[in-house]
C-alpha cells in the first residue's frame, strides 16, 4: 500500500490515515475506469471523535458569537478561494464524477456563489420584532443547532456540499460532511479551503465513508442536532424515521420523476432544445431531470420527430472534450441499472425511438457511457414512468388537454419539479398552480438560483434549501420577551 497516494481526512488537529486496504475508498473515473483517487475511509469511531471536536469548536470557538458581518468575512474568503482554485477543483470533480469539463467549471462557480450569497445574508439578516399584546417588547431570534450533519450525493459533489455547508456555517453551526463514497474527494478539498480561509478548527470536518456505517452513525449520534440529506427517497425515509425517534429536525431533498409538458402553442424549436437539455444534461443524473415528457396530442408526432433528430446530434464523449454535451454515468454498476430500466420498458411494450444502448466508439469502451434514449408507447403506469431511473432516459406520452396533463403529471409519488412550454401565460399560471411540485419552470427548464428556495412535495422531500429558507433550515427559533410592566404580573 502506497500511503502517500491515499488522502487522509482531518478531525480537529489530527490527520486520520488508512492503516490497511480495508480503510480505503477508491474513486473510479467513470470515463475510462482508471483510479481517480484513493481516500482514507472514516469509521463510526471517527464519527464519535469528530462530533466531540465539533462540539468543542461550537462551544469554545468564537464563531457562533461573532457579529454576522464578521462571519460574513470568512464566508466571502471561502468563496474567493474556491474561485481561485476553480480549474483544479473542476478537474478533480471531472475525474471523480465523469461530468463534462464545462459543467464542472459551472459547479465550482456555483459553490463559490453559495458562500458569497450566505455571506451577504449574514450581513443583512434581520431578526424579527414581533407585535406585542401587552406591556412587553418581544422578538424572534435565529439560533444555531450546534452540530449538524450534511450527507451529500455523488451527482454534483462540490455544489451540493457548498449548498449545505455555507448556510449551516452562516447560521453559526459546526458542520460534519459525509460525501458519497462514489465521489469522496471534493468534500476533503472544501474542508481544507474552509480552514485556510480562517474558519476555526473543528467547525467543518469531512468524513468520507460508507452510508451504512458513517452515514448511519451520524444520523444516530446523540451529539448531532440536525441532519441534512440529499439523495434517494428510500434512504431519506430511513433517515427521517431515525430523526423522528430522536426528535431532531431534518432537511430531505430526495428523488423526482418530473413531468415536462409541451402544449400545442409552444415555440417548438425552443421546447425541443429545452426538453433535451432537461433530461440529457448531466447524463440524466439529476433529481430534477424532466424524465416524463407529455406532448399535446395534436403536435405529438411532429414534436417527437424533431426531438429524435435533435437528440441524434448530441455529442456523447470523454468529459475533457470541450465540445462534449454528455459524459458517462457515474459508474458501470449505475449504467447497468439504467440499461435494465430500458430493457424493462421494452418488456412493458415501449418502443425505443433512439438510443437504448452503449455508444459504439472504441474510445469510450472502458467508460460507463450510455446513449441518450427516448421511449414511447408506454402508459403513465409503466415502471419506467413511475420509478426514478436517474439516467439519460426519457419516456414520452401524449395528452389531450389541461385536465388530462395535470392529472397525469400529478399521478406520481414524487413532486420535486415540473416544466411546461406554452405561449399562453394564463394557462401557465393555471397549470403551474395545479401541479404538485416544489419548482415549476415555464418556457425554460432546470434553472436554479441560490437566492430561490428549492425542495420537493410528497416523496421528494421535506424542507427548503437555498435562499433565506436555506438559513432558516439550519436555525432554530428562540422567542425573547422584555417586560415593561410598572407592576408585577398576575398579582
Amino acid at each position: 500500500m502506497n500511503a502517500s497516494s491515499i488522502k487522509p481526512f482531518r478531525v480537529g488537529a489530527e490527520w486520520r490515515h488508512a492503516s490497511d486496504e480495508t480503510q480505503i475508498l477508491t474513486s473510479i473515473n467513470p470515463a475510462d475506469g482508471s483510479v481517480a483517487g484513493r481516500v482514507t475511509r472514516a469509521t463510526p469511531a471517527d464519527v464519535d471523535a469528530a462530533v466531540a471536536v465539533a462540539w468543542e469548536a461550537f462551544h469554545h470557538q468564537p464563531w457562533r458569537h461573532l457579529r454576522p458581518d464578521q462571519r460574513a468575512t470568512t464566508l466571502y474568503e471561502i468563496g474567493r478561494r474556491l474561485t481561485a482554485e476553480r480549474e483544479s477543483l473542476a478537474r478533480l470533480q471531472m475525474i471523480d464524477s465523469g461530468k463534462p469539463w464545462k459543467e464542472c467549471l459551472h459547479m465550482v462557480d456555483a459553490a463559490a456563489g453559495h458562500f458569497r450569497y450566505y455571506a451577504a445574508v449574514c450581513e443583512t439578516w434581520q431578526n424579527e420584532v414581533t407585535s406585542p399584546r401587552g406591556e412587553y417588547f418581544s422578538m424572534a431570534l435565529a439560533e444555531p443547532f450546534g452540530v449538524v450533519a450534511c450527507i451529500t450525493p455523488w451527482n454534483s459533489p462540490i455544489m451540493n456540499e457548498a449548498q449545505k455547508v455555507a448556510p449551516a456555517l452562516a447560521a453559526g453551526n459546526a458542520v460534519l460532511v459525509k460525501p458519497s463514497e462514489e465521489t469522496p474527494q471534493l468534500a476533503l478539498e472544501l474542508a481544507r479551503i474552509c480552514g485556510e480561509a480562517g474558519l476555526p478548527e473543528g467547525l467543518v470536518t469531512a468524513l468520507p465513508g460508507l452510508g451504512e456505517d458513517v452515514g448511519a452513525a451520524l444520523v444516530r449520534h446523540p451529539g448531532v442536532r440536525m441532519v441534512s440529506f440529499t439523495g434517494g427517497t428510500e434512504t431519506g425515509r430511513a433517515i427521517g424515521a431515525i430523526a423522528g425517534q430522536r426528535l431532531i429536525p431534518v432537511g430531505l431533498e430526495l428523488g423526482g420523476k418530473s413531468p415536462h409538458i409541451v402544449f400545442d402553442d409552444a415555440d417548438i424549436e425552443r421546447a425541443v432544445a429545452g426538453v433535451a437539455s432537461g433530461i440529457f444534461g448531466s447524463a440524466g443524473q439529476s433529481c430534477v431531470a424532466g424524465s416524463r415528457l407529455f406532448v399535446q396530442r395534436s403536435i405529438y408526432k411532429r414534436f417527437m420527430d424533431q426531438l429524435v433528430t435533435f437528440t441524434r446530434e448530441l455529442r456523447v464523449g470523454l468529459p475533457d472534450d470541450a465540445n462534449v454535451q454528455m459524459g458517462p454515468l457515474v459508474s458501470q454498476g449505475h449504467r447497468d441499472k439504467v440499461a435494465g430500466y430500458v430493457d424493462l420498458a421494452r418488456a412493458e411494450g415501449g418502443t425505443v425511438l433512439i438510443g437504448g444502448d452503449r455508444p459504439r466508439d472504441a474510445r469510450l469502451e472502458r467508460g460507463s457511457f450510455y446513449l441518450p434514449t427516448i421511449i414511447d408507447g408506454l402508459t403513465n403506469q409503466a415502471r419506467a414512468c413511475r420509478e426514478e431511473i436517474f439516467g439519460p432516459v426519457l419516456v414520452a406520452l401524449p395528452f389531450d388537454d389541461e385536465a388530462d396533463v395535470i392529472a397525469q403529471g400529478n399521478d406520481t409519488p414524487f413532486g420535486l419539479a415540473a416544466g411546461m412550454w406554452t405561449g399562453d401565460y394564463a394557462r401557465a399560471w393555471r397549470v403551474g398552480r395545479a401541479l404538485e411540485a416544489g419548482s415549476i419552470w415555464i418556457n425554460t427548464y432546470k434553472q436554479s438560483h441560490i437566492a430561490t428556495p428549492f425542495g420537493g412535495f410528497k416523496d421528494s422531500g421535506i424542507g427548503r434549501e437555498k435562499g433565506l429558507h436555506g438559513l432558516r433550515l439550519y436555525s432554530q427559533v428562540k422567542s425573547m420577551y422584555f417586560g415593561m410592566h410598572a407592576q408585577p404580573m398576575g398579582l
